[in-house]
């Protein structure tokens, strides 16, 4: 005779983190905060079952974070209480459905993204497997990084911060500078053999970005990450990347499924960059996985994140990304760490946890600390 065993989601809680970091100088304005931001505002997401096995998600964050949790907790929470936490595909499904008349990007799937998350961390405490394993399998135990600098807007600290990451082991460098002789600096410092990548945040026109790509080619990028504004200018990108002899990576902005295939049609990108903590978590980032191997497109997880959301990425490049795979490293001096001195990168690579579900358990401590009322 088999016995079924009853499994419920008994609570959920998204708790708010600030915690202060330096980053070798003076920031800029950019993407993830205003200037000379000195705390990095975070979102994880603990999801309990009736069982006692706790998962952790984390959303996307910053200045965000107040409109996710309230989406959380009073709008996906209420419809996953009870609910069955192993049936990850069928009830993201079905809360993608429910949800979608509030919207298919923002607050409600990000919300969504760290319920993911947390669930896949459940399944694989569960089954005693790393969620690597529960993917497909992995032999990889340390995957390279690539140091993702903040923006400086000063070459002076441009070269200073490269200079750094270098000496950290770092062979792999993302800068997210607009001023090309900031980008000159770290090409100077940074030498010919070093792996160079710039993310400049959707600023520009078409016409604009084809004219600084023009600029660009004496650098060696990898690849130009997001030139075109708005994000969701397919075609637009797609002429950048036929037009501006530069490789294209894009994605951290698409937040469904349905947005990677119209970029991927559309031919836009070289590099596809899923954001497990905005489009859907793990559930949806394989798919991604799967439908940019039909395209032809290497999938680079973006990741900059410290929590939950870094670790997904590092199981799912693990398990699916390939000998290719790189790990995005905000490349921050945190004050804490969520999970100590864990999953901070040595020689300019990281493990991959071999623990059940995420691998590893955030710090009480550090919650309690840096929890934001």
């Amino acid at each position: 005779m088999s016995i079924t065993v009853s499994r419920k989601i008994e609570t959920i809680e998204a708790i708010p983190l600030r915690i202060p970091f330096t980053a070798g100088g003076r920031s800029d304005t950019g993407a993830w905060g205003g200037k000379d931001l000195k705390t990095v505002d975070s979102l994880i997401v603990k999801v309990t079952t009736d069982q006692g096995l706790v998962g952790w998600g984390e959303s996307f964050g910053f200045t965000v974070i107040p409109a996710v949790k309230v989406a959380i907790e009073k709008i996906i929470a209420p419809l996953c209480i009870g609910r069955d936490p192993s049936l990850i595909g069928k009830l993201m499904h079905e809360l993608q459905v429910t949800l979608h008349i509030f919207g298919r990007s923002g607050a409600i799937m990000y919300g969504l993204s760290a319920l993911d998350i947390a669930l896949w961390d459940i399944a694989g405490k569960e089954a005693g497997q790393p969620v690597h394993q529960l993917l497909g399998g992995s032999d990889v135990d340390r995957l390279p990084c690539y140091a993702s600098l903040i923006r400086y807007t000063d070459p002076e600290l441009v070269t200073a911060n490269v200079t750094r990451a270098l000496s950290d082991g770092y062979r792999h460098i993302k800068l997210h500078e607009v001023k090309i002789d900031c980008v000159r600096s770290a090409r100077e410092a940074a030498g010919d053999d070093v792996e160079m990548t710039l993310d400049v945040n959707c600023p520009w026109t078409v016409r604009e970005a084809l004219d600084r790509t023009n600029e660009l080619h004496p650098y060696n990028l990898r690849w130009l990450e997001e030139p075109v504004w708005p994000p969701e200018n397919y075609d637009g990108l797609a002429r950048v990347r036929r037009e501006g002899g530069i490789p294209i990576a894009a994605g951290e902005n698409a937040s469904t499924l349905m947005d990677f295939q119209h970029l991927l049609q559309a031919q836009a990108v070289d590099f596809v960059q899923p954001s497990p903590a905005k489009m859907g978590g793990i559930t949806e980032l394989r798919k991604v996985f799967a439908l940019a191997s039909a395209h032809n497109t290497t999938v680079m997880v973006h990741a900059f994140y410290d929590g939950p959301g870094l670790l997904a990425s590092v199981h799912s490049s693990a398990a699916l990304g390939g000998p290719s795979a790189l790990v995005e490293w905000r490349y921050f001096d945190l004050e804490a760490q969520l999970y100590g001195d864990a999953i901070i990168p040595k020689r300019g690579a990281i493990a991959v946890p071999q623990g059940p579900g995420l691998g590893i358990e955030p710090d009480a401590d550090v919650i309690r600390d840096y929890r934001m009322n």
